[in-house]
């Protein structure tokens, strides 16, 4: 099957939640979507206040309004990695959102 890979620090607070579900959405942002990208990487608070969203079709996890493409997952499998844990997804459903839309990028300690 298909499957994504992400990373994650074991101090990480959303991780316990998403473990629990044991889905996931990836979320490829837009690249007019940079204050997005900004406020999900700030720790604590609600990442979702005021950002539009629906359930992603296979696990019901938010899939943005407006990001270029999104993957629906399930947990499948989890390993440690030093301070991190590398998480498998199992691709489950997938679609683009605008097709003209370029994803947004981080390089070199900046978006682009």
């Amino acid at each position: 099957p298909p499957l994504v890979v992400f990373m994650v620090g074991r101090t990480s607070t959303t991780w316990p939640r998403i473990a629990r579900a044991g889905v996931f959405c990836v979320n490829v942002l837009a690249a007019h979507q940079g204050a997005m990208c900004r406020g999900f990487a700030v720790s604590g608070g609600d990442k979702f206040a005021g950002v539009d969203h629906e359930p992603a079709p296979f696990s019901g996890a938010p899939r943005l309004t407006g990001a270029a493409a999104w993957i629906d997952c399930a947990i499948h499998a989890v390993h440690t990695g030093g301070d991190h844990l590398i998480v498998v997804g199992r691709v489950e459903a997938l679609g683009s959102g605008d097709a003209d839309a370029t994803p947004l990028l981080f390089h070199r300690g900046r978006l682009l």
